[in-house]
């Protein structure tokens, strides 16, 4: 196949936009006779006029050979095997080029191709890719790649941008479209229904039809993905600034079933939960527009603490008082997410701490502030309230007064905990026995 090259003066990527430890990257590849490309994302997101959020290399160079160029070099990876060029601030990720597994159902027998080079896909008997560590052209590494508008290059060596497929038109048309035949992909990676969702929503793109038709049918076997994976590719989702229409693609597709089975049936029980859900994520966007980029804990809370408050409340009703109530909501909770979301326990043990201070964060006026503000937990539990405020319409009177209260002179809380502590270390001074000498016998 023959590439579309756009020469430099016909698109409008400079080198000044580029990070210099990726132009080092590119320059130390090609004055040792490799070839060195940019490619993926930053190549999309340099074309779209946006800021890449970092900067990937494609090279003919091996691993070895990579680690041999750069002394800052450390190999990771089973699957794929990367080259992580590691400088002051960054990290320049540096792939050789590959090509695409085969669609054998042999998983395990390394053939040889018409090369020569043998094969080194292994798959399970369902088809998907288990390791892909095969070396190939760079024709073979953009058709390989997820989406056509990843498997876009730049090449360092005449400053032209290359396209092996329709990524160029597809970045002019907006749409998410899957390099090769839809259900094989999906079928040999599932977490691409993801990333799908994760470009659309992030880029405000469509998911070409074939492509949606293939992601609607396969999203139950987005199971099939080990659950600390999945929890990684949740996590740039919901974290990076598009989480509320991410929500709804999944919503609409069948991934949010399929990954949290029962929020969704949470959420469909009511309309209303779900536009509560919507607001929600809506101020998680807003934090990380701001420059403030939300925590897993207070993500999973803004997702999951009306549906763990709610059964909190039910558990009440029924005799048991709140703080056990709530251990015993979110141990189910964490039991059950677990089946396909691996989240730390670190994480659950947050949302909990998160949900748990709110009725002292409601007081008015609450009891003792400046030792409820020197807890590890009360940043999130007070960024949870501010979001439930917003969207509830509730508890503004109590945030107004934490603002006010955290606004105020830092002498005024100094001395609110000054006092505090001294009334603490009266209350547990006790009254001291007198000692008697022994007396002598006379």
């Amino acid at each position: 196949m023959e590439p579309l090259i756009i020469p430099r003066k016909e698109h409008h990527i400079s080198r000044k936009q580029m990070s210099p430890n990726a132009l080092h990257t590119l320059y130390r590849l090609r004055q040792r006779g490799f070839i060195a490309y940019l490619v993926g994302g930053c190549v999309r997101d340099l074309l779209l006029e946006r800021t890449p959020k970092d900067f990937d290399v494609a090279t003919d160079a091996t691993p070895s050979q990579i680690r041999r160029l750069f002394r800052n070099c450390r190999l990771i990876g089973r699957r794929f095997r990367l080259a992580h060029i590691h400088f002051q601030n960054e990290i320049i990720e540096v792939a050789t080029f590959r090509r695409s597994a085969r669609t054998s159902s042999n998983a395990d027998r390394e053939d040889e191709g018409p090369d020569g080079r043998p094969y080194h896909h292994i798959m399970d008997a369902d088809g998907m890719v288990l390791r892909d560590n095969v070396f190939g052209t760079p024709e073979e590494d953009a058709i390989s790649r997820d989406f056509t508008i990843n498997a876009l290059f730049y090449n360092i060596a005449d400053f032209s941008v290359i396209d092996y497929s329709t990524g160029l038109n597809d970045l002019t048309q907006r749409l998410i479209r899957l390099i090769g035949e839809p259900y094989v992909r999906f079928t040999e990676d599932p977490v691409r229904m993801l990333r799908a969702v994760r470009f659309a929503a992030s880029h405000d793109f469509a998911i070409e039809a074939a492509t949606w038709d293939a992601l609607c049918e396969l999203s139950s076997t987005i199971s099939r993905v080990a659950a600390s994976r999945l929890y990684e590719e949740i996590q740039k989702i919901f974290l990076l600034g598009s989480a509320r229409p991410a929500l709804n693609l999944l919503d609409k597709s069948g991934l949010l079933t399929a990954l949290f089975p029962g929020l969704y049936q949470w959420i469909h029980k009511d309309d209303g939960r779900l536009v509560l859900l919507h607001a929600n994520l809506e101020g998680l966007d807003q934090l990380y527009q701001t420059g403030t980029p939300p925590s897993p804990a207070l993500f999973f809370a803004a997702i999951f603490g009306p549906y763990l408050e709610e059964e909190a409340l039910t558990r009440t009703r029924d005799g048991i008082p709140r703080p056990l109530a709530l251990d015993a909501a979110c141990a189910d909770f964490m039991e059950d997410i677990r089946k396909t979301v691996c989240v730390p326990g670190r994480v659950g043990s947050q949302l909990r701490a998160f949900l748990a201070l709110q009725p002292s964060l409601h007081k008015m006026p609450p009891r003792r502030p400046s030792s409820i503000v020197n807890r590890p937990e009360f940043t999130g539990a007070l960024a949870y309230l501010r979001l439930i405020s917003e969207t509830r319409k509730e508890n503004r009177a109590s945030l107004g007064w934490w603002d006010s209260f955290l606004s105020a002179a830092p002498s005024e809380a100094s001395q609110e905990a000054t006092i505090a502590e001294g009334v603490k270390r009266k209350r547990k001074r006790g009254r001291r026995r007198r000692r008697h000498s022994p007396q002598s016998d006379v």
